[in-house]
């Protein structure tokens, strides 16, 4: 029996790679929530569906695993497949490449959720999409076991940022997408040309709005860094950074 699994390719642009012509996070977070998208809409339950029934996914969790750089004027092909649901967690893999091969695995947890109430919703509120969906029982890449750690409250504030309109999608929060560039703004260039991160990890807690005032804190240790996104509300989300030598 054939494995369900999506497949799309997309030509990278001069803007999808940084000041060191490394392939940007946002980048490689951009392409798998489009081919979410794409899977989700072609299995009967992406935007376009969940839209008139006040449904949405939100992700909650992505760890991405760096295999090689990628060059400038490559295509990548990104495959991608939903896992059996657990409960209200939802998860959904991929793996990347490009002309030569694997360049990154990747892992997401997402929540459906009422646009109204913002309550969690369970897998059969999808109907028959999950009932016939061909959910593939399969994992890309293992996560690191635990969670993110907690920074102390007291931790090193390295910024403040205003979440701009430009940077929200259509629930007018930030896109996740957008999360890795606002943790990377918490380096310095020079801190930066010394990295190479051979994986990352994001925890989105709370969604960061249009608007709002967004302290971020970083403590590094033994070859990672762990950033965390406060608001007035509380913790909005955490990324962790793992670096190899370049």
């Amino acid at each position: 029996m054939q494995v369900y699994r999506n497949i799309k390719t997309y030509p990278l642009r001069y803007a999808d790679f940084d000041f060191k012509d490394d392939f940007r996070l946002s980048s490689l977070l951009a392409l798998t929530q489009e081919s979410a998208c794409a899977s989700a809409d072609e299995l009967g339950f992406g935007y376009s569906v969940l839209k008139p029934k006040r449904l949405g996914f939100l992700v909650t969790q992505t760890y991405a695993k760096l295999l090689r750089p990628v060059s400038l004027g490559s295509t990548l092909t990104v495959e991608t497949w939903p896992l059996p649901p657990r409960h209200v967690i939802f998860e959904r893999d991929y793996r990347v490449d490009d002309e030569k091969g694997p360049v990154a695995l990747l892992a997401s947890r997402w929540c459906l959720a009422s646009l109204d109430t913002f309550s969690l919703c369970l897998p059969e509120a999808l109907g028959d999409a999950h009932a016939n969906c061909p959910y593939r029982d399969e994992h890309a890449v293992e996560v690191p076991a635990g969670k993110i750690p907690r920074l102390e409250e007291h931790a090193p504030l390295i910024r403040t940022a205003t979440v701009e309109l430009s940077r929200t999608d259509h629930y007018l929060h930030a896109n996740n997408a957008e999360y890795a560039d606002f943790f990377l703004d918490c380096f310095t260039q020079e801190e930066l040309e010394k990295m190479q991160i051979s994986a990352f990890r994001i925890a989105y807690i709370r969604q960061m709005k249009t608007g709002e005032q967004v302290s971020y804190f970083r403590v590094d240790g033994d070859g990672e860094s762990t950033l965390e996104a406060r608001t007035k509300e509380g913790v909005a989300a955490r990324m962790q950074l793992f670096f190899s030598k370049r």
